[in-house]
């Protein structure tokens, strides 16, 4: 069903993949829409439980997508240097193939995210998502495939 990375000599072993797609911090989600265009967003995401999560708005463009075909991509990068006097790229990228759903807004994604992103008081933390918790939306990806590339490094 999914393709083989075409050059495999590239292919991050899995350890070294779920590595980048722990500490990444901006994924780019890709989606399909009811016009049959794709469509890219960037956001911020916490990997948790073998699963990808991230908040959004509870109406949108990426809500609908999701809505409209479950089917979704999404893509981390890392190490990123552009070697232009050998005409190259240094990396590291991964590509996971997933479906996505909104789920019932959880505190402990909430929680999650927000450690992932701020070294904030906890009990702040939990007054923010109290605060929050009614018009957030939680997204998560359930992972179908996933590749990870490492350009030298």
């Amino acid at each position: 069903m999914f393709r083989k990375m075409r050059r495999s000599e590239k292919e991050m072993s899995k350890e070294m993949t779920l590595a980048l797609l722990s500490r990444g911090q901006e994924g780019v989600l890709g989606t399909i829409g009811d016009n049959g265009y794709p469509y890219t967003v960037v956001v911020n995401y916490v990997y948790l439980n073998d699963k990808i999560y991230f908040h959004s708005a509870k109406t949108g463009q990426k809500i609908d997508n999701i809505k409209y075909n479950n089917k979704v991509s999404f893509s981390v990068f890392d190490n990123v240097e552009v070697i232009g006097e050998e005409l190259t790229t240094h990396y590291q990228s991964l590509v996971v193939f997933g479906k996505a759903k909104v789920i019932e807004t959880r505190k402990d994604v909430l929680l999650a995210l927000v450690n992932k992103y701020a070294n904030l008081d906890q009990e702040k933390v939990l007054k923010m998502i109290d605060k929050e918790i009614n018009v957030t939306a939680i997204v998560e990806i359930e992972i179908d495939h996933i590749t990870g590339k490492i350009g030298k490094i």
